[in-house]
């Protein structure tokens, strides 16, 4: 979805899992290499578009090896979870928002 903000990850080839295709699409994108283990998931998002029904898994990864790159000429930023609404996003990305948020609030 050219010019919106996305969360990386992909199409699961056949006989792949779900985790294997994120941890690929990382390194294809980001140039990250995960580890399974380093995988969490957190929570999924379900959209109907008029071509595909898409179900999107959130996964929580909080080590990588190497350093984020943008690798298919895509822009990147960090964006603190209640920030993220300022990016405009493909509508199956946005129900995730609310998840990050509380995954990373900050008490008091």
């Amino acid at each position: 979805m050219a010019g919106l903000w996305e969360f990386p990850g992909g199409k699961v080839d056949p006989g792949e899992r779900p985790e294997v295709t994120l941890i690929r699409e990382l390194k294809e994108e980001l140039g990250i290499v995960v580890q399974e283990a380093c995988l969490a998931p957190l929570t999924f998002a379900s959209h109907t578009y008029p071509q595909f029904q898409l179900l999107m898994p959130l996964w929580v990864c909080r080590r990588w090896e190497g350093e984020v790159k943008a690798l298919e000429r895509q822009e990147l930023a960090w964006v603190r979870p209640n920030r993220l609404r300022d990016y405009p996003m493909p509508p199956a990305d946005e129900p995730l928002i609310p998840h990050l948020i509380e995954l990373l609030a900050i008490p008091g």
